[in-house]
């Protein structure tokens, strides 16, 4: 699928620069002054700022979801996280909630968190964020566009901000976007100061508490293509930033001791802002366009063949395009906050790869499709088609489960992720959200429909296993409700189970739909991208 274009959600609105102001949904429009000024504070006492137990229960929801939802996951750097003080996570923002949520899920803290103010006020949401004592944030644009006055968003960000502060303070993991905002492009926006801000006041107040000083830690958030069911992800944590006793000025640290604020010097935090962006910058795809992301990593697959390494995880996938990348594009570039958009590469290398990676796109392939020499389409992996058929047919077996538990959740990601106006980049937030809430909705039901067909069947099922599966426990109407209780929770997990199967089956059903796209491949195209592909083979020992 093909990136969108930027400026497809632009409205016309502008900031103090000129800059289009980020798209509001009509989510975001909404804002409940009243709602936002009642929000929880954390707490600091314990080891998660919110509810421990359904911070623990919404941990582990999540990760069985994300296990279902992305394919492979991996997160490199965690050893580079300081576990004697806060930390303040920074990365670009280009996936909504699942970039918090990757980031937070692999990290061995956990976290206070801080969300578009929304997220604090939408039904259901809203309860589980407020269980967490996250903090809502209002962002320029609300502001610009006239959500609230000037002062109500000062205050509520002022207050929200501290009480980030205070947990980084505590030894609390953190997580910003200094962008500011989710969003479509290839590179980085321009950042906002509110992270830098946030953290030197969290310096302050951990110096006064007589704390260790927090980190700010970069991060590289690399999804395969993030609006797809079963992509890759790779959450790579940077160098920690330490913020220094000379960052933060005496009269900061008086302010934030007094629960009160005041700006830290500006040039301090210009230049803790631009070296953050110097640090995160590597760590993001950083081209002007998506093509040129996608020419990179096919360019990576020829290298690494020619080397006899082929990239078998998406991981060295995104190095070896990094490689690349740092092979042919000039290093010297300056660093410039207010024109983030990087230069067009230049090399004659990238049109071939261009052309090349834009023919696999457009069938839906990319550069895993290409054969062991990196010059032509390869067949495919008959060893892998025994599991394959192994776990389709378990699937096929649970299909009656799935159909029941997890058709009316696929139903409801497909509406909200399609008919969102919060662009491709919310796509996959709302369909997480509709696994994540359809199954503590839906199952319940779909288990007790279940129960109901089994006990309608009952005569059946006793005589297909040879036992009176009702009287497992006992005789009597007070054991057979016991028996009836345990059938309905022993549904939950299968429904589980069906659910890990189906997106395994979906593995196999892609691995064999591109398999066909490869055999049915128009031969003037395919002479066509065999010819680039020799093109490339000729000039990349050049580079």
């Amino acid at each position: 699928m093909s990136h969108p274009n930027p400026n497809e959600l632009y409205d016309g609105a502008v900031d103090h620069r000129g800059d289009a102001l980020p798209y509001l949904s009509k989510s975001a429009k909404n804002m409940k002054m009243e709602e936002l000024l009642q929000t929880p504070m954390p707490t600091y006492s314990g080891s998660t700022p919110g509810s421990y137990v359904w911070t623990k229960v919404l941990y582990w929801i999540c990760r069985r979801i994300s296990a279902v939802q992305f394919r492979t996951q991996e997160a490199t750097g965690i050893s580079n996280i300081p576990l004697d003080r806060g930390t303040l996570c920074c990365a670009w923002h280009t996936n909504g909630i699942l970039d918090a949520l990757q980031i937070t899920l692999k990290h061995p803290k956990h976290f206070v968190l801080g969300a578009r103010h929304d997220l604090v006020t939408r039904p259901m949401l809203g309860w589980w964020t407020r269980k967490m004592a996250v903090q809502p944030v209002v962002r320029k644009a609300e502001l610009l566009r006239g959500g609230c006055s000037e002062e109500e968003a000062n205050f509520l960000n002022g207050r929200s901000l501290l009480t980030l502060a205070s947990g980084i303070a505590h030894g609390f993991g953190c997580v910003l976007f200094p962008e500011g905002t989710s969003h479509n492009n290839s590179y980085m926006l321009r950042f906002r100061t509110g992270p830098v801000r946030t953290v030197l006041a969290a310096g302050a107040l951990a110096s006064s508490l007589d704390k260790e000083l927090p980190v700010i830690v970069p991060l590289g958030l690399h999804f395969r293509v993030r609006e797809h069911f079963r992509t890759d992800v790779w959450v790579e944590y940077g160098e920690p930033i330490q913020v220094t006793k000379s960052d933060i000025p005496q009269e900061l640290i008086d302010a934030v001791a007094n629960g009160s604020w005041s700006e830290p010097p500006a040039e301090i935090v210009f230049e803790m802002r631009d070296k953050l962006r110097l640090e995160m910058e590597p760590l993001t795809t950083n081209v002007a366009e998506w093509e040129e992301h996608r020419a990179l990593h096919l360019l990576g697959h020829i290298e690494q063949r020619r080397q006899n390494n082929p990239p078998n995880t998406w991981r060295k996938e995104v190095l070896a395009a990094r490689d690349i990348q740092h092979r042919i594009v000039k290093q010297d570039r300056v660093i410039v906050n207010d024109e983030p958009k990087p230069d067009d590469i230049t090399h004659p290398i990238i049109k071939p790869a261009i052309s090349a990676a834009q023919i696999l796109e457009d069938s839906g392939l990319d550069g895993r499709d290409l054969n062991s020499k990196g010059t032509d389409l390869r067949f495919a992996n008959l060893s892998k088609l025994p599991v394959s058929l192994a776990r389709s047919g378990a699937f096929l077996a649970s299909l009656p489960l799935f159909l029941l538990s997890l058709t009316p959740q696929l139903v409801l990601g497909r509406l909200l992720g399609d008919s969102t106006d919060e662009g491709v980049d919310a796509r996959t937030s709302y369909q997480f959200l509709a696994a994540m809430f359809g199954s503590l909705l839906i199952w319940p039901i779909a288990s007790t429909i279940a129960v109901v067909i089994a006990a309608l069947q009952e005569a059946r099922i006793s005589e297909i296993i040879d036992l009176d599966w009702t009287n497992m426990l006992g005789e009597g109407a007070f054991f057979n409700f016991i028996m009836f209780c345990v059938a309905w929770l022993f549904f939950m997990p299968l429904f589980w189970i069906s659910g890990r199967l189906s997106s395994l089956a979906w593995d196999d059903y892609t691995y064999f739909r591109k398999f066909v796209i490869r055999l049915r491949m128009k031969k003037s195209t395919r002479q066509n991208l065999k010819a680039l592909l020799n093109n490339i083979h000729e000039e990349i020992p050049k580079i």
